[in-house]
């Protein structure tokens, strides 16, 4: 059965809770809203100020775990400053899943490529989770959208070099590339499992959309011009949608975007969530003005 996904060529704070609220479905219990907090320097992510009105409207707590890499991430202490530097503290409780361990492990018995999938302990202080995602492009994942914030935006610092190492923690910048992107779709698997798909909400915004990822510190400036914003129960449908509006649309700097995520096969991440069921690539796009 296809997806419904809604989607709006009017990109405003207002129009991403008007598109949730069309949606009709209600996160219940404590929310976890897992945003992407940007690396220091980064020019293209979507700021608080932005979201603010989205958050408010589900009294979510703002998420976020470690990075696996050098930066102002890749600890507790300096990812607490980075989130107070960029204003989400001002605004929201914020909350560093894996800021203390032990990780949670997630299990994932139909894994493809990885059977377990480690996440910040915290997240189990969580009923349900709307996902805050920046559609652009990715140095790795070809894109990052909805499975990207699932898998490895979810994932604890030693979850993230785990996923990128395919089950090979040694393997962290070397692992066979196609087995990296199946993991990511398996980790993005358990915790959907994990909350139960009737607890989680998607927004994808094409907006600032680079090459590059958020995470980058220099990241290189957008390429094609905004798209528009897109909600959804289904992280499959609502990337796919994603990939389909770039392809269809008529700015001149869209092959930049397509080369980034042709390069890297980063539709293969979608095709391996599909096939391990937890939402699907046949959706009904819903346009609202």
């Amino acid at each position: 059965m296809s997806a419904k996904v809604y989607f709006s060529r009017t990109i405003t704070p207002e129009k991403v809770l008007e598109l949730y609220k069309l949606a009709g479905k209600e996160l219940k219990g404590r929310v976890a809203v897992k945003v992407h907090s940007g690396e220091k320097g980064n020019q293209n992510f979507l700021t608080p100020e932005f979201w603010k009105p989205m958050i408010d409207a589900v009294g979510g707590t703002v998420v976020e775990c470690n990075t696996a890499y050098e930066g102002q991430r890749n600890v507790t202490e300096k990812h607490v400053k980075l989130m107070d530097d960029h204003g989400w503290t001002k605004y929201f409780d914020v909350d560093i899943l894996d800021a203390q361990g032990p990780d949670k492990v997630l299990p994932i018995p139909g894994g493809k490529r990885i059977q377990q999938n480690f996440v910040g302990k915290n997240i189990g202080n969580y009923d349900s989770m709307l996902v805050l995602s920046h559609f652009k492009g990715h140095p790795m994942g070809g894109y990052g959208g909805a499975i990207k914030q699932l898998s490895i935006g979810v994932a604890s610092s030693a979850g993230k070099q785990y996923i990128h190492g395919a089950g090979d923690m040694d393997a962290f910048w070397s692992a066979d590339h196609d087995s990296f992107l199946e993991s990511m779709a398996d980790a993005a698997s358990s915790v959907v499992e994990f909350f139960g798909e009737e607890n989680l909400m998607y927004v994808n915004v094409m907006k600032n959309m680079s090459v590059d990822c958020d995470c980058c510190a220099k990241a290189k400036d957008p390429c094609i011009a905004d798209i528009g914003i897109l909600v959804s129960d289904d992280p499959i449908a609502i990337d796919q949608a994603c990939i389909d509006l770039v392809y269809a649309c008529s700015d001149p700097g869209k092959p930049h975007l397509i080369e980034r995520i042709e390069s890297r096969n980063g539709v293969h991440t979608i095709e391996a969530a599909a096939e391990l069921g937890y939402g699907s690539r046949e959706y009904e796009l819903i346009e609202v003005e």
